[in-house]
């Protein structure tokens, strides 16, 4: 056995010697050294790569926890700094989303809050204004404080003025309210706008001459089609017609036109009266939005009408606008060309 070890250790060395010396004929021993070198500086660099990716990672992962604690003590504008080409960015990334989405649900329950308190402040002012008004002249009345009957008479009507702005104000606040939440559908059929403001105009010219205003229509075509609900766009037009005479009365027309516009019908409603301040502009469809800012009822209605004809043409895929300068005031409406 012992004669075996010697004579493979004796092999082994003869092959060594063997070895070095074929490298120190063939190579050499500094060109050995370099590729000897080549993958033991591989390796080295590769784990002092991993080493500090750890360390990198370790101190991103102490970042974002840090990042989490602020955001859990409510911080919701925090954002955690991203790194994409690692999966922890992919987690940071994620809990930002999260976060912003956290962020939206609470602004939008904030908006809704204040949407509700606004709603009920408004709607309290508005029914006391004429809830008042009936109840005094209700009072004069029980205790027989008019002189004769013609005076009776006077007041009873001032109660059912009153009482017809307070339906109306409900009404109105029914109708925003089932629009807002998409409770009210559209029964939809092809209408031609032309032959519909021909007609309304009509039933405004009672109006019209009270005001001492002539309405003008042009239309390029005599047939401008969209698929809509006939009573719901009737009722934008009868708001923005009836805006149009109470406001307009310094002017001597109304103008109503309408054209299509690369597949959309375009409408346009103009007065030539009172100037709507640009600062008054991007807020006039907003929900008791009054001009006026005395809030008079008698001048500026209930203040839902323009929210309601907004929300109507949002609901056929609309847009309505507004513009006004020291010429003309126009409220312009484009809903989408139907071709049957």
């Amino acid at each position: 056995m012992v004669g075996k070890l010697l004579f493979y250790s004796s092999f082994a060395t003869v092959n060594a010697n063997l070895f070095f010396q074929w490298v120190y004929r063939n190579i050499g021993y500094p060109q050995t050294y370099i590729i000897a070198g080549i993958p033991i500086f591989l390796m080295a660099a590769v784990y002092f790569f991993k080493r500090d990716k750890r360390i990198l990672s370790e101190r991103y992962l102490v970042q974002i926890t840090q990042h989490v604690q602020k955001i859990a003590e409510g911080d919701f504008e925090l954002k955690i700094p991203v790194r994409s080409d690692e999966e922890l960015g992919q987690l940071a990334g994620n809990i930002n989303r999260f976060v912003e989405r956290l962020n939206t649900s609470l602004n939008e329950e904030r908006r809704a809050q204040q949407t509700k308190n606004e709603l009920i402040t408004n709607v309290s002012h508005d029914l006391r204004t004429p809830l008042t008004s009936i109840t005094g002249y209700l009072g004069l009345i029980e205790q027989d404080l008019y002189r004769d009957e013609v005076e009776l008479r006077y007041y009873v009507s001032l109660v059912y003025e009153e009482s017809e702005r307070m339906s109306q104000l409900i009404q109105d606040l029914f109708e925003y309210t089932r629009l807002r939440n998409n409770e009210m559908k559209l029964q939809t059929s092809r209408i031609n706008l032309v032959e519909m403001l021909h007609q309304m105009t009509e039933q405004f010219q009672l109006q019209l001459e009270s005001a001492k205003l002539q309405a003008r229509l042009h239309f390029t075509s005599p047939q401008l089609f969209v698929l809509g609900d006939g009573n719901k766009l009737r009722r934008v037009f009868e708001n923005l017609i009836t805006n149009a005479i109470k406001y307009g009365q310094d002017g001597e027309y109304l103008d109503i036109t309408g054209h299509l516009e690369n597949g959309v019908v375009a409408l346009d409603i103009v007065n030539y009266g009172e100037v709507i301040p640009q600062s008054d502009l991007p807020h006039i469809f907003d929900r008791f939005y009054r001009v006026e800012k005395s809030r008079s009822a008698h001048t500026g209605g209930s203040g839902l009408g323009l929210a309601i004809a907004k929300q109507i043409i949002d609901l056929h895929g609309g847009a309505i606008g507004a513009f006004s300068d020291l010429e003309r005031t126009v409220f312009s409406i484009r809903l989408k060309e139907h071709r049957g």
